[in-house]
């Protein structure tokens, strides 16, 4: 048994959405040559959301009101629209061997599906406890946060000990945003990871005191510096207690493990060449392989901003944004040129919203009021004269593309104590000039721009989704 189809896209996550519709839009292709190969069994759909929204008491996001492409203001995704658009779903369905040689993938029920062009939009996984060695976390009271299973299963057992404790292993993007939630439906949170300050691999210790300070004034406690090593268990199996390497006990009626995620290049691996933990891609999300394309976290590719530097980048916009270059790669090469992408990453918590660009390379210059409960400041990264990336708390749709744009144009620092003192009015300033040649890759309008204006949605069928990302982050 076999299928054969023009373009496959492998994986169902956010950039398999993005790229679906770039080929609807671009017109390349016709009914019954383009399919979606997804071992889940829903439509695409926004990732964040399940950190998000999905999570709220009261609210909460639900399918179908965040399906892709509701994350840039664009069309929502649903069953349906891939119907009418003639693009096949192939849904509950896992790929265990693919052939780049041969041009084909094998299914676990023994199809073979075929292509002539392929775009790998696998993603990546979450990172589980036994392979750092500890046994256990198949318990039912212990979560993780990928996928729609993991975020069904965190909500079931949040309610399941209102009022309780948890414990949240990791200091990163998955725990910093679940120990919020978990704060919003009034269960305790103790947070443990090794590092010295949350969100080590980005912010500087000053940014993370901020950080950590506001959520000790929700009730969150910090462990840092140290790791689990097992857990206390009762007669059914469910964990009671998280044991640290000092030999400390935390009472836990849940654990929430985020430590990171591995991209899922397995099955090319020994077929496309690899890098930073990826898939090595060109300019043009071309694989070593001249029919085969990766996208999104799998994919590591070169970014002009850092002189053409492979980076392998695990955030949604990245997703959105590569999805859509390879479309327009497989499509119109000619006319596409390499991928310039400017590095972006954001989070929302309780009443607190930032965005970053760049790389956080080089001096850090911190401005604005790190005091404020309601705060507006920031930092800027500066290598060899030029800033390199930017950081900032609570500003406005204006503000953020300012920090943006001084970044894309590698804006000159000519005195280090007067940037200090310029802080944000510096960005502002510089974001008045001229855009470098260039601008943004494929003509787009910024992404960050939704991120800052998306509770304006009005469909209901996005109603949920919208609403935490406007109404309810200035309440949560």
């Amino acid at each position: 048994m076999g299928r054969a189809f023009v373009h496959v896209i492998l994986g169902g996550g956010v950039a398999a959405g993005y790229a679906a519709l770039e080929f609807a839009r671009r017109g390349g292709y016709s009914r019954g040559e383009l399919c979606i190969i997804s071992e889940e069994t829903v439509a695409p759909y926004e990732r964040p959301a399940l950190s998000k929204g999905y999570l709220l008491p009261e609210g909460a996001a639900r399918l179908p009101g965040f399906h892709t492409c509701v994350g840039a203001n664009d069309e929502l995704l649903t069953a349906k629209w891939y119907k009418e658009n003639g693009i096949e779903l192939v849904l509950g369905t896992k790929v265990i061997t693919a052939d780049v040689r041969m041009k084909t993938l094998l299914t676990a029920t023994g199809e073979t599906i075929s292509y002539k062009n392929l775009i790998i939009a696998t993603g990546a996984r979450a990172l589980k406890l036994e392979e750092f060695g500890i046994s256990g976390s198949d318990a039912s009271n212990i979560c993780y946060l990928r996928n729609l299973d993991d975020a069904d299963k965190l909500v079931n057992v949040m309610k399941s000990c209102p009022g309780g404790n948890a414990v949240v292993i990791g200091g990163g993007y998955i725990g910093m945003e679940c120990a919020a939630a978990l704060v919003t439906n009034r269960i305790k949170v103790t947070m443990v990871f090794p590092e010295s300050h949350c969100m080590a691999r980005l912010f500087t210790p000053k940014i993370a005191e901020y950080y950590e300070n506001y959520y000790t004034s929700k009730g969150v406690t910090f462990v840092k510096g140290t790791v689990l090593t097992s857990f206390e268990k009762d007669s059914t199996g469910k964990v009671t207690s998280v044991i640290l390497k000092d030999g400390k006990h935390l009472p836990a009626d849940m654990v929430v493990v985020g430590i990171g995620i591995r991209a899922s290049t397995s099955l090319f691996e020994g077929q496309l060449l690899m890098e930073q933990g990826g898939i090595k891609v060109n300019g043009q999300m071309l694989t070593s392989d001249g029919s085969v394309y990766a996208v999104g976290d799998v994919a590591a590719f070169p970014i002009k901003l850092f002189d053409g530097v492979i980076r392998r980048l695990e955030h949604v916009d990245s997703a959105r944004r590569t999805a859509r270059h390879a479309v327009a790669a497989i499509l119109e090469p000619s006319k596409t040129k390499d991928i310039d992408y400017l590095p972006f990453f954001y989070s929302r918590v309780f009443t607190l919203s930032w965005q970053f660009y760049g790389n956080n390379t080089g001096e850090v210059v911190h401005f604005g009021d790190f005091t404020n409960s309601s705060p507006r400041f920031g930092a800027y990264w500066v290598d060899k004269s030029r800033i390199r990336g930017a950081f900032l708390e609570g500003g406005s749709r204006e503000e953020y593309e300012a920090i943006s744009n001084v970044v894309r144009r590698k804006a000159k620092v000519t005195n280090i104590a007067e940037l200090e003192k310029q802080g944000l009015m510096f960005a502002i300033q510089e974001s008045q000039k001229d855009l470098p040649d260039g601008g943004l890759a494929l003509g787009e309008k910024p992404t960050y721009v939704w991120h800052a204006t998306a509770g304006v949605i009005a469909a209901a069928s996005i109603a949920a989704f919208g609403y935490w990302y406007g109404r309810k982050r200035r309440r949560w």
